[in-house]
């Protein structure tokens, strides 16, 4: 028969097992427990701490947000503003500006009307002297000499070479 001895026996060994393990848990308890409880307590206090400073940090982001949205929003209307008065005013000077070129070439197309007619009737009086005085040569050579008809045309020949044949042309 074999005998078996019990796990835990009661005896002088256990009584000081318990009061070292009580005395020590009081020890504990009253050294250390209550610091880490302590730095527990600071540790979620700071943690929790975070949180509502993030939170915090969060809806003042999302108020700057809002109001740099609509700070763009009012800029974009100011900018369209800008933009359709500037339009504006770009084609009031362009319609002011193509008037004035307008008028200028009018101007210019008339004084150049202008020269053109005095140019036109100096011409025309040159034509005459130059005419007259063609007649009169031609008439001093076939007065010089009495001529038949082939010979009419070639004095006639010879005196439009010899007076300026090449710059009378019509």
């Amino acid at each position: 028969m074999e005998i078996v001895a019990p796990l835990i026996g009661f005896d002088w060994t256990l009584v000081m097992f318990l009061v070292t393990f009580l005395v020590l848990f009081l020890v504990l308890k009253k050294f250390f427990f209550e610091k880490v409880r302590a730095f527990m307590d600071a540790r979620a206090q700071k943690v929790q701490d975070q949180f509502d400073s993030a939170e915090a940090a969060e809806v003042q982001a999302r108020e700057h947000l809002a109001e740099y949205k609509a700070r763009l929003d009012g800029a974009e209307l100011e900018r369209q503003a800008v933009l359709k008065d500037s339009k504006a005013a770009a084609n009031a000077r362009a319609k002011d500006i193509i008037k004035e070129a307008n008028e200028q070439a009018d101007e210019i197309v008339d004084a150049a009307r202008k020269k053109m007619e005095q140019e036109r009737a100096k011409f025309a009086e040159s034509m005459r002297d130059q005419v007259a005085m063609l007649a009169i040569f031609a008439a001093e050579k076939i007065i010089e000499k009495e001529l038949k008809g082939s010979e009419h045309d070639l004095i006639i020949d010879n005196v439009l070479k010899e007076n300026g044949g090449k710059a009378w042309k019509h």
